[in-house]
């Protein structure tokens, strides 16, 4: 996937682009609330995203693998989770499903999630041979999603 992780970044990209152009759900009995749930959902995934990538400064790549020089932030909402980034994506996309009514969203949601746990375990060993204290960091702080994974 090439050495700093593009192809892990292309195929990113490529699922976004059909969760983005996924056709719109026809749930006329979806009640209206869904809908309000579902900005929420994907406004509060947006702005947990945003923090991750303004807790990781100059820390911040496209690519999976840790920028020589970097160091391991483990302050924000990396607190909460190891991947609030990919977090931040998961839940704005299962926001987007709901705000559209898409059960073919939603199960774009779950490959989404199920892609960002692969990529998260490759990274995870770029990350643990880049940084000496990430294997304790890993023990202490969930994944991608707070007290849960």
């Amino acid at each position: 996937m090439g050495k700093r992780g593009e192809g892990w970044f292309i195929l990113q990209m490529a699922l976004f682009a059909v969760i983005f152009f996924a056709p719109q759900g026809s749930c006329a009995a979806c009640p209206a609330w869904l809908k309000w749930l579902g900005l929420a959902i994907l406004a509060a995934g947006g702005l947990f995203g945003t923090w991750g990538m303004a807790a990781l400064g100059r820390n911040l790549t496209p690519f999976p693998k840790p920028i020589e020089g970097g160091e391991l932030v483990t302050h924000g909402p990396y607190r909460l989770v190891r991947h609030p980034i990919y977090a931040g994506l998961i839940f704005g996309t299962l926001g987007w499903a709901l705000f559209r009514g898409s059960l073919l969203g939603l199960a774009l949601t779950v490959l989404l999630f199920l892609f960002f746990d692969l990529k998260s375990r490759r990274e995870e060993q770029w990350l643990a041979a880049a940084y000496p204290d990430y294997a304790a960091y890993q023990k202490r702080v969930k994944k991608l999603a707070p007290w849960v994974y």
